[in-house]
C-alpha cells in the first residue's frame, strides 16, 4: 500500500465554557482527511490491527455501539479517520492519567473536512495529546514505527505542569461537587470558589480567611510556643540560641535528651531529636542553622509523631508517623539496606501520588546524624540481624482519625485559635493519640500555616479522609452556592439593548451589577472600556471582580462558537432570535436553523431554579423551551401568537404588548403592566423591550420600578469623558 498523505489540521480552537458540545471546555480541530477521505478503516490493509497492538486499550473504548468493544466494531466496519483520532486522542489522556470519555467526530459541507473535539481540562494538555495522536494515527496507517511510551510522557509532562496539585484538586473537586464554580487564577494553585461578590479564593491549603499575621505567627516557632503556652497548650521547653556553645547550653538548662530545629523550618527539614551529647548538639546546631534564619533548642518528647487538621476549629483528619528502620544482612551497606527495605515500598516515591517519600540516608544531615550515633555511615555494612534506625520522622502518612481523643482534639483546635489560622497543620507527638497529652508528658510541638493534604487524601494506611469537603464547608454553608445571578442574552437583534436595558433594571433595584456587551464593558452606571466586549476575556473579568453582584452579558452566536460561554450556568437565559447566520460562513453555519443548535447553549446552561425568556414569535426559538431546566417565559408583541397561547393555558408565565404596554400574566391572570416609554424610548423596537421585561420579571424587579427604569433608560451610551 502507498503511504498516505498526512490528515492536515486545519484549525485549533480551544472552547472554554460550554459550547454547542458540552458544559465542559473541549478542543475543537477542523481535519482535512485528503485522500484518505476514500479510505475508511476496513479498506486500510493490516491498519486495525497496527492500532489496536499501539493502543490495547482501545478494546474498552465503548462508541456509539454503547458497551466494551463498540469503537473495535467499528472501525472494522469501517470508520473515518476523523473518528479514529478522536479515540486515539482519549486514549493517550486515558494512558497520561487525565481519563475522559467525552469526544465527537461531525463532518461538515465540505468534503473530507470534520470537526473533531474532545474533553481536556487544560488547553496545553489537549494540545499536546492531539499532537501526539496526529503522529500515532498517520504511523499506524502507513505501518511506520511509534513511540508510545514517549508519546504518553509529553503529554504527562503537560499534564503535570498545568494540572492542580493534590491538596487543591481535592478542594476543587469538594466545590464541584456542591456545584460551586470555579476559577483559575494563574498557572499555579491559586483557585477563586464561586463568583462576583459570592467568592472564596484558595491558594493550596490556604484561603481567604488566612490571616497574614497568623501565618507569620506560625512562621515563628519561638513566638507560637510562648502564646501556646500561655493558653495552656502543652508544649516542650525549649529557646532560642545563636551558636553551637549556647545549644548545648540551653541543652544542660533544658535537660537530656533535646531536640534541635530550625525556628523557621517546615516539613521536618533540618529537626534532630533525641539528642545526648554535646558532639551530637552542636552537628545538630549546623544542620539547623543551614535550613533556618535561627535555631531553637527544646525538650525532646518522646512518642509517636502525629499530624492533626484542623479547619474552621474542628479536627478533621490525623496522621500518625513511624520510624524507619533496616535490618543488617551482614552484606549490604546500610544506602542498599534502605534502598531494599525501605525505598522498595510501592508507596513511596517522587511523584505526589506516591504517600511517602524515598528516603535519601546519604543526604538527609538528620538520618546521617543518627547513623553516626550508632556509630554507622551511609556505607557501612551493618552485622546481620542489627536493627538500625534511620529516620525518625517524615512518615506521617498513618490514618488515625477515629483514634483521636476528645481532649487532644480540644487542645489541638485551642492551638489553631490561638495562632490564628483557620486551617492549620498541628503537630503532636504522643505515645498513643487516644489518650489526653497531659496523662502521657505529650505535646504539640508545631503548628503549620498551608498545610499539605496528601496523606489525609491517600495515607499509606487507613482509610482516605474527605477533607476537601470539609475545607469547601468551612467556606460556604450548607445553603451557598457561590453563586451570583447571571442573565445571558443570546441571539443577534437588539441583545445589546436588551442586556443594557437589564442591567440598568437591576442597578436601580440597588445591586451593585456588571455588563458585558458589545457596547463596552460596564460595572453600575460607569462605563470602563469601549468597544465590543460580549466575549469569553470581558466577561470572565466580570466574575472575578468582588464587587459584582449581578452580571449580565451578551452573547452572539460567534462568541460560542469561538469561545464558548464565559459562565458555566446562570441564573436567566434570553434567545431574541436567529439571525446572523450570513456572517457565521467559517464555523460552517449557512442557515438560520442552523443556529438553533448554537443558541440552545444558552437555554441549556439555566439553573433548576432559573428562568428561560424566550420570543415566541419564533417558534424554534419557542422551542427551546423543552430543553430548560427551570421554569420559562414567553414573550411576543401579539397575545394570540400560538406558543404564547399555549403557554398560558399550561399556566406558564408570559408578557405581551397591549395598548403601548407590556403586560405580565401567570396563566389567565394579569399581574401587571408596564409602559413601553416615549420619546427617546421610541427608537427600541418593541420586542427589545418586551425581551428587557420579562427578562427583569425574571430576577424578581417589581413592575413598578421596571417602570421607572425605562423611564429612565438611555438607549444611547455617552462615554463619560
Amino acid at each position: 500500500m502507498s503511504k498516505k498523505s498526512d490528515v492536515q489540521l486545519l484549525r485549533i480552537n480551544y472552547l472554554r465554557g460550554p459550547n454547542i458540545w458540552t458544559y465542559r471546555p473541549v478542543l475543537e480541530t477542523w481535519l482535512d482527511l485528503g485522500e484518505l477521505e476514500d479510505f475508511p478503516s476496513n479498506q486500510l490493509p493490516g491498519f486495525n490491527g497496527r492500532l489496536c497492538s499501539l493502543l490495547p486499550a482501545l478494546e474498552e473504548h465503548h462508541c456509539g455501539v454503547g458497551e466494551r468493544g463498540g469503537f473495535l466494531q467499528r472501525l472494522q466496519e469501517g470508520t473515518w479517520s476523523g473518528h479514529v483520532l478522536e479515540h486515539v486522542v482519549i486514549e493517550l489522556l486515558n494512558l497520561s492519567g487525565m481519563p475522559t470519555g467525552f469526544g465527537q467526530t461531525r463532518s461538515t459541507s465540505r468534503r473530507g473536512v470534520y470537526r473533531m473535539v474532545f474533553r481536556a481540562r487544560e488547553e496545553q494538555v489537549a494540545r499536546a495529546a492531539l499532537t501526539q495522536g496526529h503522529r500515532l494515527l498517520m504511523a499506524a496507517i502507513n505501518d511506520e514505527g511509534f513511540d508510545v511510551p514517549g508519546a504518553v510522557a509529553q503529554v504527562r509532562e503537560q499534564v503535570e505542569a498545568c494540572y492542580f496539585g493534590p491538596s487543591t484538586a481535592a478542594i476543587v473537586g469538594a466545590a464541584t461537587d456542591r456545584r460551586i464554580p470555579h476559577i483559575r487564577l494563574n498557572g499555579g494553585n491559586l483557585v477563586q470558589l464561586g463568583h462576583g461578590r459570592k467568592q472564596r479564593r484558595i491558594w493550596t491549603a490556604e484561603t481567604d480567611r488566612t490571616s497574614a499575621i497568623a501565618e507569620g505567627i506560625a512562621g515563628e516557632k519561638d513566638l507560637t510556643k510562648s502564646l501556646l503556652k500561655a493558653c495552656g497548650v502543652p508544649i516542650p521547653e525549649g529557646e532560642v540560641v545563636a551558636s553551637a556553645e549556647a545549644a548545648w547550653a540551653a541543652a544542660e538548662d533544658i535537660g537530656l535528651p533535646v531536640a534541635v530545629k530550625p525556628t523557621d523550618g517546615n516539613h521536618g527539614r533540618g529537626v534532630t531529636l533525641d539528642l545526648r551529647s554535646r558532639p551530637d548538639i552542636e552537628a545538630a546546631y549546623a544542620f539547623a542553622a543551614e535550613n533556618g534564619s535561627e535555631v531553637m533548642v527544646e525538650r525532646y518528647v518522646p512518642g509517636k509523631e502525629h499530624r492533626l487538621l484542623v479547619v474552621g476549629g474542628k479536627v478533621v483528619a490525623a496522621a500518625r508517623g513511624e520510624t524507619a528502620w533496616v535490618t543488617g544482612d551482614g552484606r549490604s551497606t546500610v544506602l542498599e539496606l534502605v534502598a531494599s527495605q525501605i525505598n522498595n515500598d510501592p508507596r513511596r516515591g517522587e511523584t505526589e501520588d506516591h504517600p511517602l517519600g524515598l528516603v535519601e540516608a546519604d543526604k538527609d544531615g538528620a538520618i546521617v546524624s543518627d547513623l553516626q550515633r550508632q556509630g554507622l555511615t551511609p556505607g557501612s555494612v551493618p552485622e546481620a540481624g542489627r536493627q538500625v534506625l534511620i529516620q525518625r520522622n517524615g512518615n506521617v502518612s498513618i490514618d488515625c482519625t477515629d483514634q483521636v481523643h476528645s481532649e487532644v482534639d480540644h487542645i489541638v483546635s485551642l492551638a489553631a485559635r490561638v495562632v490564628g489560622l483557620d486551617i492549620a497543620g498541628v503537630d503532636v507527638v504522643a505515645e498513643d493519640i487516644s489518650r489526653p497529652l497531659q496523662q502521657q508528658g505529650g505535646a504539640v510541638v508545631e503548628v503549620n500555616a498551608g498545610p499539605g493534604l496528601l496523606m489525609h487524601l491517600r495515607p499509606a494506611e487507613g482509610v482516605p479522609r474527605p477533607v476537601g469537603h470539609a475545607i469547601v464547608d468551612h467556606l460556604f454553608s450548607e445553603d451557598e452556592s457561590g453563586r451570583i445571578p447571571i442573565v445571558g442574552v443570546a441571539g443577534s437583534q437588539g441583545t445589546h439593548t436588551v442586556a443594557r436595558l437589564v442591567a440598568w433594571l437591576v442597578h436601580l433595584s440597588g445591586r451593585h451589577v456588571g455588563l458585558a456587551c458589545r457596547d463596552g464593558l460596564f460595572l453600575g452606571s460607569r462605563q470602563v472600556e469601549r468597544g465590543d466586549c460580549a466575549h469569553w476575556d470581558a466577561g470572565h473579568r466580570l466574575l472575578i471582580n468582588r464587587q459584582v453582584e449581578v452580571a449580565v452579558f451578551e452573547n452572539g452566536a460567534e462568541a460560542i462558537l469561538r469561545d464558548g460561554l464565559a459562565y458555566d450556568r446562570c441564573q436567566v437565559g434570553v434567545v431574541t432570535d436567529l439571525g446572523g447566520a450570513e456572517a457565521l460562513g467559517e464555523f460552517d453555519v449557512r442557515e438560520s436553523d442552523q443556529l438553533v443548535k448554537v443558541l440552545r447553549t444558552q437555554v441549556d446552561v439555566v439553573l433548576s431554579d432559573g428562568v428561560a425568556v424566550l420570543n415566541a414569535a419564533d417558534e424554534r426559538v419557542a422551542g427551546l423551551a423543552e430543553l430548560c431546566d427551570g421554569e420559562v417565559i414567553l414573550y411576543a408583541r401579539d397575545p394570540a401568537t400560538a406558543a404564547l397561547a399555549a403557554q398560558r393555558e399550561s399556566g406558564g408565565r408570559v408578557v405581551f404588548l397591549r395598548d403601548g404596554r407590556a403586560v405580565l400574566a401567570t396563566g389567565t391572570m394579569e399581574t401587571g403592566s408596564v409602559a413601553l416609554g416615549r420619546g427617546r424610548m421610541a427608537v427600541v423596537p418593541d420586542e427589545t423591550v418586551l425581551a428587557a421585561v420579562a427578562t427583569a420579571w425574571a430576577l424578581g424587579i417589581a413592575p413598578e420600578l421596571i417602570a421607572a427604569g425605562i423611564e429612565t433608560f438611555e438607549p444611547e451610551v455617552k462615554w463619560a469623558r
